[in-house]
Parts: structure tokens; C-alpha cells; sequence
């Protein structure tokens, strides 16, 4: 909601809690098939992008989530070369994905193409990528696109997501993991993001749970800061398909030929370390 001060807050009633940030002026409203879309332009974080009153990205700190969406996975798989991403319609974590030079594919399935296209105009930064030749853009329902694909066609999948409520809802049962696990070849990974580790701890549970359910052997939590979500804390979760998630490619990591803002080696190693809180809450699932 933007009040008379120009603020926009999100608030969580659930906890409590608010997440505000100065406004200059809303630039962008509309109402698409799917969601509402808005953009402000704040006074500290650049460009904001809120899609059914909930705060998605910013300029300042989107680096944050593209790159511990990606990065992890892509160093943990041996060697990825098919990467399919369900959601992720700014092209943000694409962007990321795409500089791994031994990706050879990377398709992207998101059900509204308006998202893409206002992050063309409010962010294009994040959508420097699209126009690489290893990319396809697709607009359409990534459940259903999971659904018919080839078994053991990919080696990556990356669920960059909004919240399990409304068009995302279908990304985090057991029936969809079961289609992921079918689709990756062996040593395949999926990576989702995951909420809160703070917020959302019983959904963090579920998700585990559903993982293994639906064919996975292993999976990790990762944590990482993101200010401009609930709690200021965010997650995302792997699962592996006959693959040990708690080690990666740390030689290649180190040397990584391309500039990260927030994601090396070492921050790799410690958002494998979990807090008591977390590692008792997942223990019961394992």
C-alpha cells in the first residue's frame, strides 16, 4: 500500500511485522491474467517491483536472490548443460545461469510474459541475457510444461517463484517434485526458493518432505539475507537425484571467470551451515 508519507509497506499480519520503503513515485500499475503488477521508484533501492501487494525485486538488492538461486546449483552438478527455469520472468536469475559457459540450454517458463517485459523497461540489467542464443523465452504454465517433457532431459531445474499462493501454488507439491525428478537425467539437481527460514519453517518442512515423497534422495537447505523480503531473511531449497548436496565444485567455484556481487566459494560453504532452530525442524524429515 503507498500512504500519504509516499511509504510502501508490506506487511506480514501473520508476525507482526512490516517491511517499508521510501517511495518517489509508483511508475507502473496493471492488472494482467494473472496478478497485479506494480513498479515504484523508491529513494534508496532503485526500482521496486511488488506483484499482489508483495515486494519481488529491487535494483539495490536483487544480486542477492539471482545469484544464491543459481550459483549453488550450477558449482554442486557436476556438469550442467540443460537448465530449464520455472518462473523467473525478470531474467534475473537467467542472466546468472547464462554465465556458466558450459550451460548449453536454458529455457524459461513463466505463465506471465508482462513480468518479462516491464522488467525490459524497469530492469534491464537483469534482462542483458535474453538475447543470447542459448536462451528461450517461453510464456506459458511451467507445471504443465514439467509435465510433458522428456524424461532425464535436463539437468537443472530452477523454480524461481513467487509465493505458493495463486499462479505459483502448483510449484511446491509433491505431484510437481515427482515430474522435476523424472525430468532431470542422474545427478540431476532442482533448486526452488523457499521462503523465510524464520517465517516460514513449517512450509520449509513440508517442502522436504514433498521432495522425498516425490523421488528425491537428498536435500539442502541454503540461507541467505534479502532485505526487502519478510523477515530479511530468505532460503532456497535443492534436492538431488542420486547426488551428495553438501559438497561442490569448490576449485571451480574459486575460480569462477565471471564478476558475482554476493556469491563466491566461501559463501557457498558457510549457507550450507544451518541454524539449531532450522536443523532440528528439518531433522524429523530427513
Amino acid at each position: 500500500m503507498l500512504d500519504p508519507n509516499q511509504w510502501f509497506s508490506e506487511v506480514v499480519a501473520t508476525d507482526g511485522s512490516a517491511f517499508s520503503l521510501k517511495m518517489r513515485a509508483r511508475v507502473h500499475e496493471e492488472q494482467t491474467p494473472y496478478q497485479r503488477i506494480e513498479i515504484y521508484d523508491t529513494e534508496g533501492f532503485g526500482h521496486l517491483m511488488v506483484i499482489d501487494g508483495c515486494t519481488m525485486l529491487s535494483t539495490r538488492d536483487n544480486f542477492l536472490y539471482h545469484e544464491m538461486m543459481s550459483h549453488p546449483a550450477l558449482f554442486t552438478h557436476a556438469a550442467p548443460r540443460r537448465v530449464c527455469i520455472i518462473g523467473g520472468g525478470d531474467c534475473g536469475t537467467l542472466r546468472e545461469v547464462l554465465r556458466h559457459d558450459g550451460v548449453e540450454s536454458a529455457v524459461q517458463i513463466d505463465i506471465d510474459e508482462r513480468v518479462t517485459r516491464l522488467a525490459e523497461r524497469y530492469f534491464p540489467e537483469l534482462t542483458e541475457a535474453n538475447a543470447d542464443p542459448r536462451a528461450q523465452l517461453l510464456f506459458e504454465d511451467g507445471v504443465r510444461w514439467i509435465r510433458e517433457a522428456a524424461p532425464a532431459s535436463l539437468d537443472l531445474i530452477i523454480v524461481d517463484s513467487t509465493d505458493p499462493v495463486g499462479p505459483a501454488e502448483g510449484l511446491f507439491t509433491r505431484d510437481f517434485f515427482a515430474d522435476c525428478e523424472r525430468v532431470l537425467a542422474p545427478g540431476g539437481i532442482l533448486i526452488q526458493q523457499s521462503e523465510s527460514p524464520l517465517y516460514h519453517t513449517q512450509l520449509l518442512r513440508d517442502m522436504h518432505r514433498a521432495l522425498r515423497e516425490g523421488g528425491f534422495d537428498t536435500t539442502q537447505t541454503l540461507c541467505f539475507p534479502q532485505p526487502i523480503y519478510p523477515s530479511g531473511w530468505w532460503s532456497a531449497t535443492m534436492a538431488g537425484k542420486g547426488v551428495a548436496l553438501d559438497r561442490f565444485r569448490l576449485e571451480d567455484a574459486r575460480a569462477k571467470p565471471f564478476e558475482t556481487r554476493y556469491y563466491n566459494a566461501e559463501i557457498h560453504q558457510g549457507a550450507l551451515a544451518q541454524p539449531e532452530f532450522l536443523r532440528r525442524a528439518l531433522a524429523a524429515t530427513d
